[in-house]
This record gives structure tokens, sequence and C-alpha cells, in this order.
């Protein structure tokens, strides 16, 4: 007999991610993250694997030692592995690079960095990194353990996922491989990141938010810099020269083989927009991008200053044909791709895998020939796999490197998931319904209706903690990809851009409305969760609606106005995202701070109109909020706020709140945290459905 999966699984699950392949293909390595059953504290450490054992049985071995590894990348020459792990120094030491040989040995670490290091990578040659790491204009950082005041000069003074900014920005450095020597390469009041080395190591192509208005919006460009043998002292390094005129945005880059030309995923949207719906480019100096990809695929991408991005690679067969091969989202699912570049243009993209899942991680050796994934499906939570090619062929064979989930997986099963269309006038709306384990038909189930977040998120085939668990104590679990959701196409994902809680609202309740005409579906206990965008629909929807008895929302966002002056990204998200929706059409381009200037009682009440809390006397369902007390991106005072009008009009409503916690806490957070999360959501629907 099997056990439901309960709101400890943060507890036993473990997590792959971060791949990479050495040059020739011989070894993969990996990130294995879990917590410590004794200390529920997190761990992570790199594991290894041959991919020539792999058909025999060949199981990865841990690499490291570490509590806290990281970030592994082979040299390409093969010969070392680097990696990152808190250094040496201090009581709170700052992540650096460490090395090791590739077969193994004693680890050694190679930078001091007063910043740490976010990432790096190694030059063609193995001789030298070029390093992202943090720069404190004042030239120090600030000692946690000394009380001071801090001063803010501009808007982006703090970031949920990474704390306090002020005026600290990221920018490059060069380090030298052999002796950890360091060179800072870039500064200025703006952030340098995602190095990406010309095969001739002559030139470093990087990220850069440089634009006037940089300190508003969250686009960045593309730049190259030339980089010198040597840097003498009090010599400044060349001014990098801009490649992506003509993009917006831009959040991962890569060289192609001959060194002329960039392969660019980016965009010409406005705001957060291109992390939601990217294309391929190549860039050449003196001539516009040419875009490679339509919108029927998303490249995969990182997160600029946050995750790195992941591998693009541009490849040149021996037929003298030219390919990129890259990692792309599409309906909700993740496939390999690979795509021709011709002189003009790009070919028809490729699927190398089938899809039906979610991938987060790809590397691969110098031929693309061997390939590296890490992802989930939906009864899997984090697995790696082999793709394997002949050169040239399309066709692959896919084999399986991990299993540390199996032993916990053989005593818990995952809930089976449906997937539906729900057509819904032009657009036709992608639905996932979860089943309690051991379904029987013939009887009545309770529904939850879950909501992502975003709103430009999606729901993928893949496994989802929350889904898992609420499918595990008895609830059918709905997921609907609403417009607004990403994956499906530009139009599709900027059909919420100034109409939150308009027709996407419409969406969902019409999924519910379909669902709840099966038999076993009980309509009297209908819940619902959303977190972030899917907390603020909840809110919006109970003050709508009547149907559900009971409704759950983590960290939402309950008045847009208040928000707009509180949270991190109130101006490169908010402005985008709560643009006026006009006749025949819509205006996104940066509308409220037009309306500002006219004076802010018309713009706080335009936002008032698409806020959950001028519906709050029309409330009758028992709201449960959760919200963490360290939440940048949606504050805490948006819950506050909430809980205090619905008492006040003696309303059903509760508040727990997670000391410490940011708006990623149910990612990153501490294990008993977000282990608190999970069943206070249960209490709550056991106590009303």
């Amino acid at each position: 007999m099997t056990e439901p999966i309960g709101p400890d699984l943060f507890r036993h699950l473990n997590s792959v991610a971060d791949p990479t392949v050495s040059p020739d293909g011989g070894r993969c390595a990996y990130v294995l993250s879990w917590i410590d059953p004794d200390t529920s504290e997190p761990r992570a450490r790199i594991y290894q694997v041959g991919l020539d054992d792999v058909a025999g049985g060949g199981k990865p071995r841990p690499f490291t030692q570490g509590n806290n590894d990281g970030h592994p990348r082979f040299s390409p020459d093969g010969a070392t592995l680097a990696f990152l792990r808190p250094g040496s120094n201090g009581a709170e030491p700052t992540r650096q690079i460490w090395t090791m040989p590739a077969g193994g040995g004693e680890a050694a670490q190679l930078t001091d960095l007063p910043g740490g290091v976010r990432e790096f990578a190694w030059s063609p040659d193995s001789a030298r990194l070029s390093v992202v790491s943090d720069v404190d204009p004042a030239g120090k950082l600030t000692d946690p353990d000394v009380p001071a005041a801090r001063e803010v000069h501009r808007i982006r003074y703090r970031h949920d996922a990474i704390g306090w900014r002020g005026d600290r920005h990221f920018h490059l450095f060069l380090v030298d491989a052999s002796g950890g020597k360091s060179t800072q390469l870039t500064s200025g009041d703006w952030d340098d990141m995602a190095p990406a080395w010309s095969p001739d190591g002559s030139r470093i192509a990087f990220i850069s938010g440089r634009t006037a208005d940089r300190d508003v919006t969250a686009t960045n460009e593309v730049y190259v810099l030339d980089v010198p043998e040597a840097i003498e002292p009090g010599e400044d390094p060349a001014e990098p020269e801009l490649w992506s005129q003509g993009l917006t945005d831009v959040a991962a880059v890569s060289w192609s083989p001959d060194g002329r030309r960039l392969l660019a995923a980016g965009g010409t949207g406005d705001g957060l927009m291109v992390l939601w719906q990217a294309y391929l480019y190549v860039l050449e100096p003196g001539r516009p991008p040419r875009q490679l990809t339509g919108d029927s695929l998303r490249p995969c991408l990182g997160y600029p200053g946050i995750y790195p991005p992941l591998e693009l690679r541009w490849l040149a067969d021996d037929d003298g044909g030219e390919r990129i091969v890259f990692l792309g989202d599409a309906q909700g699912e993740t496939r390999l791709y690979e795509i021709p570049v011709g002189p003009d243009e790009g070919g028809i993209p490729s699927a190398i895998t089938n899809g039906g899942e979610l991938l987060s991680g790809v590397a691969m050796d110098n031929a693309a020939c061997r390939l590296v994934v890490t992802g989930s499906a939906p009864a899997s939570p984090s697995d790696a796999y082999l793709v394997e090619r002949a050169p040239g062929s399309a066709k692959s064979v896919r084999r399986r490197l991990t299993a540390h989930n199996d032993d916990w997986l053989a005593r818990h099963s995952p809930a089976p998931m449906e997937k539906f269309l729900l057509e819904r006038e032009d657009w036709d709306i992608e639905c996932r319904l979860y089943h309690p384990p051991g379904f029987d038909p013939a009887q009545r189930y309770p529904l939850v209706l879950e909501i992502h977040g975003g709103p430009n998120g999606a729901f993928y085939d893949s496994f989802v903690p929350w889904h898992q668990v609420l499918a595990g104590a008895g609830y059918l679990t709905l997921a609907v990809n609403p417009r607004g959701s990403c994956t499906y196409g530009e139009e599709f994902v900027n059909a919420v851009l100034g109409d939150w809680g308009g027709d996407d609202y419409h969406d969902l309740m019409a999924a519910v409305d379909l669902v709840c005409q099966r038999d076993y579906v009980d309509t009297d206990r209908l819940g619902v969760h959303g977190y972030s965008y899917g907390g603020y629909m909840t809110a919006w929807m109970i003050g709508q609606s009547d149907r559900f008895r009971a409704a759950v929302a983590g960290a939402p966002c309950i008045d847009l106005w208040t928000m707009y002056g509180t949270s991190d990204i109130a101006t490169s998200f908010g402005e985008t995202q709560w643009a006026v929706r006009l006749a025949g059409g819509m205006s996104i381009s940066r509308p409220l701070a037009s309306e500002l200037a006219q004076g802010v009682d018309t713009l706080a009440y335009r936002l008032l109109q698409r806020s959950p809390i001028k519906l709050a006397p029309q409330v009758n369902t028992p709201v449960l909020l959760l919200h963490g007390e360290s939440d940048a991106r949606c504050p805490i005072g948006q819950s506050e706020q909430y809980f205090q009008v619905l008492k006040r009009l003696d309303k059903e409503v509760e508040m727990v709140r997670f000391p410490g916690c940011g708006h990623g806490f149910l990612r990153t957070g501490h294990v008993a945290l977000r282990q608190e999360y999970l069943q206070r959501m249960l209490d709550w629907f056991q106590r009303w459905l």
C-alpha cells in the first residue's frame, strides 16, 4: 500500500538541476539538492556520472563534499570542474569559485571577491574565467552585524529574490584560472551579467541594462567587450560595443561558430514581457536583428541577475550547414529543439524530444551529440536524462540518468493528470485535472481550483507540489491556463495586459463550469487557491461569486494603488500590466507614468477599479491569507489591508504570517515554513469543504 503525498514532501524529495557535460561527452556533473533530515537545513552537492557507463547500469556518485555546492562547469579542455561554494572568509562567507580535477581530487578555492560570485564562464583556452560579482560603489559591503541607516537613490534599490541592492551592481571580472588574480572589466550604474566568450577568446558578449530609463524598466541589451591579454594597474578597459540595437530586451546570448555573429533570445516588448515570450535573433554589427523563430514556441531563459541563462548552442556541421540547439516551451510542455540557420533566415524548428514535461536545465558536449536535460514530469519530481544522437542524425535515444526519488515515490503515488481543452471565443484554454490516487468515478469529490501566478506564468506537464498534496488529500485539483498564460503565443500572453480580472476571470469560471458537469464533482464543495497573481485572482473571484465555499490566497495583490508604491517591480512590471484598455485596442507603453504626472487621484481611482479590496463588502466566502513578512514583490501590507477590511466587515477571514519569507519562499524558504503553508491550506479546506 502506498501513502498519499502530504505537506511534508519537501523534506523527502531530491532535486536534480544545473547539468554540465564534459567537452568529449564522457561525463555529466549536476547538482543534487535535498533537506538534511537531522537539521532541516538545505544541502547541495555535485554528483557525477559517466555517460559511457549509463547503458551498462552505471550510477551517479557524489563528486564534492560541501553542503552548498552548485553551478558546476567543465573547463573547455575537460581537465577541470569549477563550481560555486561559500568561501572560507568570514562568519557569513559569500559564494566563490572552487576548482577540482575533473577526475576527482581535492577542491581548492580560486576566487576571493568581496561581492562573491553569481555566475562565471570559462575562456576557450581554459586559462581564464569571466566572472559576475556584486560591486559596492562605496568600496565595501555593508557589515550585516552593525546596524546602519541605508540611503536610497533609485527606484530599484531592492529585489525580492536578491535582497537589498542600494547602489550596488553586478559587474564583470576577469580571473586567472591558475592563480585566481582578478581584474574588474566593467563598472557603472547598471548591472552586467551572463558573459559569453567568443570562440577565439578575444571578446566577451554580455547582457547589460544601460538605457537611460534603466531604473524604471526591466530591459537589457547585448554588448561586446574586447578582452586584453592583460590590464595594467590604473588602465581602464575598453568601452563595450552595443550589438542588440532594435531589441528592447535580451535574456540570453551565445556566439556563432565563426565568431562574427551573436545569437540572442529577446524581444521588442516592454518591461518583463521577454521572459514570457522571447524569440531567437541573429545579431551582427551594422545590421538590424534578424528574427529566427516565431511565437509557436518560447526559448527557455534564465532570469538575468538571479538564474544564469540556459545554454543556446550554435553549431557548424561538416557539410557547411549551421544549426542551433536549444530548449523551448510550447503549450505547457518543454522540448529540445534545433533549427537550421541559413544566410538570411532560420528554418523551421524541429523537436528532438517529445514533450510531456517541464525541462529547466540543458547541457551538451562539443558536438551536441550527447545532451543532458533536467526537469520534471507530472509523476516525476526531478530527474536527469541523456539524449544521444549520431552526428547529422535526426533520431535520438533517451536514457534516464538519475533515480534519486524512486524509493520515496514507490511509497507515495503521484496523482494522475488529465489534460483537456476548453473552447472560449477565439481561444482554446488548456486545463489540467489531477485526480486523487485511487479515484473512483462512482464517488463524488470536492474540487479545488488552482490559479497560477504571473499573470503570465503557466501550469506545465510537471510535478507541482501543492497540486499533488491537494489531490493526495482527496481533492480534485483543476489547474487552468487562462488567457495571459505564457507558452501559447504572444497574442495570448498579452491578452491580460490592462485587463486583470477581466476575460481571464471568465476563462477560469468557464473551466469550473465545464468540470462541474461531471457526475463525480461535488458542486457544493468547491474551493479556490492561488499564489501571487493567483492570490489576486482568488480574492477577485470571491468578491464576485459565492460558488466557492473556501478560499486560500497566498501572497495576494489586493490594492494595486498601494502595491504600485511599495512593490520592487511596480514600475518595470506594473506600468505594463496595469495599462488602460482602450476602445479599439490597448496602450501598453508606460501609461501609468503619464497619468501620474497628471494627478494621482485619477490614477489611484483607475487602479482601484481592478483591485479586489473594492469588492470586500460582497465577500461571503471564508478566506485564509498566507503571506511572507519579507515579501518585496507583493508586500505583506496587501494581505494586512484585506484582512483588516474583511474583519471590520465581520467576514470570515484569518491571516498567517511567515517570518523572514520573501515572495518565492514556497520554493526556497525554510522547509518548516513551506510545509506549514501546505498544511494550513489543507486544514482550511478540510474545515470548510
